[in-house]
């Protein structure tokens, strides 16, 4: 089975050696999107601001390759405080719906930009 890289200018370009995303088959797999805006390829200031770019940035990148959130089997969430859980997770809830995907939330050390969330998903075409 092919790889096939997803582009879009709707989010922000790879900013190293990968894709925004691989289709395989029926099966999408996403790069992790940090709040960067896809527009001035800068950071936006604040977790909550943050967050809604990243699942808008997730959404152009399943956007592109013909998916939207309800394709979405599972997600992987990155906090730079587990103490922000609650906000991301309210904000991540209110882009998605039942069922909801699978899902694992970790606090990690430092991401890329100093990042305070980033998403990842894989999703499967219908």
């Amino acid at each position: 089975m092919s790889k096939q890289p997803i582009q879009t200018n709707e989010a922000p370009g790879a900013i190293g050696p990968y894709s925004q995303a691989i289709q395989i088959g029926d099966f999408i797999y996403t790069s992790g999107q940090i709040g960067l805006d896809p527009k001035t390829g800068e950071m936006v200031e604040g977790l909550e601001t943050q967050a809604h770019r990243v699942m808008d940035n997730v959404k152009a990148v399943l956007a592109a390759a013909d998916c939207d959130m309800t394709d979405i089997v599972k997600v992987m969430i990155f906090m730079q405080n587990m103490d922000d859980f609650a906000k991301v997770n309210e904000i991540y809830a209110s882009y998605l719906e039942e069922p909801y995907p699978a899902r694992s939330a970790v606090e990690v050390a430092r991401m890329p930009k100093n990042a305070l969330v980033e998403v990842e998903v894989i999703a499967k075409k219908k």
